[in-house]
């Protein structure tokens, strides 16, 4: 059973100047538990449609449904209530909090979800020496190098245990051990607590761990492949 289908969707920037069709009609549907991998080249629409399944951007047309709920129709409020509680974020920019150590940030949002203190504490301490950060608690993220603040980018969206985790291009500032490491987590992840990743990625290893790879040209979906590993 899906659990989000999107349906007709469309995106279109600089409609009133030199339109770009970032998004071309796309109709996909992802089941709970998938490990999926979007790929295609640079502006072929990946991370516009990562956005939107995240509810951070708006489409020109058609449709998202989150368990069946149209999520481009959410007044502001209920689509904050539903990334919070349903989506954990990995951005290739990190998008940490500059005025938060990497303890604070990983925590913030289980916080949030006003999350019991000891539950907060020992999923974080856990995640942060999974990622191998464990001595960089009490750092602010201006400190660390891209690589490290990527990870604490990583163990933020794991902390809630979300129900799906959208992630841009994830491993683009790691090294190849930290990769290893970080997609044998989400994989550990993905297989004991059937939590979602759907990936955009260029980076092979990531493809080699999906379970299904949609190739995306042009802002349209021109293969969606599901593979054995």
């Amino acid at each position: 059973m899906a659990v989000i289908e999107i349906s007709s969707l469309t995106k279109t920037y600089n409609e009133t100047t030199v339109p770009v069709h970032a998004l071309n009609g796309v109709d996909l549907q992802f089941e709970k538990g998938e490990f999926t991998a979007i790929v295609g080249p640079s502006g072929c629409g990946k991370t516009t449609l990562l956005n939107m399944m995240g509810g951070l951007d708006a489409p020109s047309s058609g449709e998202v449904l989150v368990e069946n709920e149209d999520i481009t129709r959410m007044k502001a409020g209920p689509l904050v209530e539903y990334r919070l509680n349903n989506i954990g974020f990995i951005f290739q920019s990190y998008n940490l909090i500059p005025v938060l150590t990497v303890e604070e940030n990983v925590q913030f949002i289980m916080e949030l979800q006003h999350r019991n203190k000891k539950e907060v504490r020992d999923r974080v301490d856990h995640l942060l020496q999974v990622m191998g950060i464990s001595d960089k608690k009490t750092v602010r993220p201006k400190f660390l190098s891209g690589g490290q603040q990527q990870r604490v980018a990583v163990a933020r969206a794991l902390a809630s245990k979300p129900k799906f985790i959208l992630a841009d291009e994830p491993t683009a500032n790691l090294d190849s051990k930290s990769t290893d490491t970080l997609l044998d987590l989400m994989a550990e992840l993905n297989e004991q607590e059937q939590m979602t990743f759907i990936f955009s990625t260029h980076d092979q290893r990531v493809m080699d761990k999906a379970k299904r790879i949609i190739t995306m040209e042009d802002g349209k979906v021109i293969s969606d492949v599901k593979v054995s590993n």
